[in-house]
């Protein structure tokens, strides 16, 4: 379930948080891109301002833009033109419907005990032999930011630990990097790519 105090923040600053030019890493989403058959399905969980997923339409491929915040989706409907899904991490329920997930600083909310039924989710979604790319900030365990939201801040271990628990990957590999993030604190991210195998 979402953390009603990172709710709130999100529908408070739905405005100025979606109006932020896209600061992810272009090498990951082009890495996932690349892994996708052309015009491919893509389920995106926290499409904040949208501007991840403009992207990834502007380069062909069918996008399902997904968001736990209803001021952010409306955002990011402005944006893109079309629905934005207001969903939960946790209503996911798509059987082998997507070609790719794609998860910028979204599972980063996910309440820490409720991570691996997450993934599970999102590995059902998957058709085989499709990839899921997620990013994290690292840390040691559970806690809030100075804004108040909720991060589940894992170290590299607990994540794969958590990966490897909801399903039986093909591949699964964790890179970390360095950057920043909407609190302007630096960050230290935990970015997972994995395979849904194929049998």
């Amino acid at each position: 379930m979402p953390d009603d105090e990172t709710l709130r923040f999100y529908a408070e600053n739905a405005e100025v948080y979606a109006g932020r030019q896209r600061r992810l890493d272009d090498e990951q989403l082009s890495t996932f891109l690349a892994a996708l058959p052309a015009g491919g399905d893509i389920l995106e969980l926290g499409t904040g301002g949208g501007q991840d997923a403009a992207y990834m339409l502007s380069a062909g491929f069918a996008v399902t833009p997904s968001d736990a915040s209803a001021e952010l989706a409306a955002a990011a409907e402005i944006l893109l033109g079309r629905p934005v899904k207001i969903m939960a991490f946790n209503q996911l329920d798509d059987v082998a419907t997507y070609d790719g997930v794609w998860a910028s600083a979204a599972l980063l909310h996910a309440p820490a005990a409720e991570l691996t039924e997450d993934i599970a989710r999102i590995h059902t979604a998957l058709r085989p032999g499709s990839p899921l790319t997620a990013s994290f900030k690292a840390g040691t365990g559970e806690g809030r930011d100075g804004l108040g939201r909720y991060y589940n801040y894992p170290s590299a271990q607990t994540l794969l630990a958590h990966f490897r628990a909801a399903a039986d990957w093909a591949a699964l590999e964790l890179t970390e990097t360095d950057g920043g993030g909407y609190d302007g604190k630096p960050t230290r991210w935990l970015w997972v790519h994995a395979t849904k195998a194929l049998a």
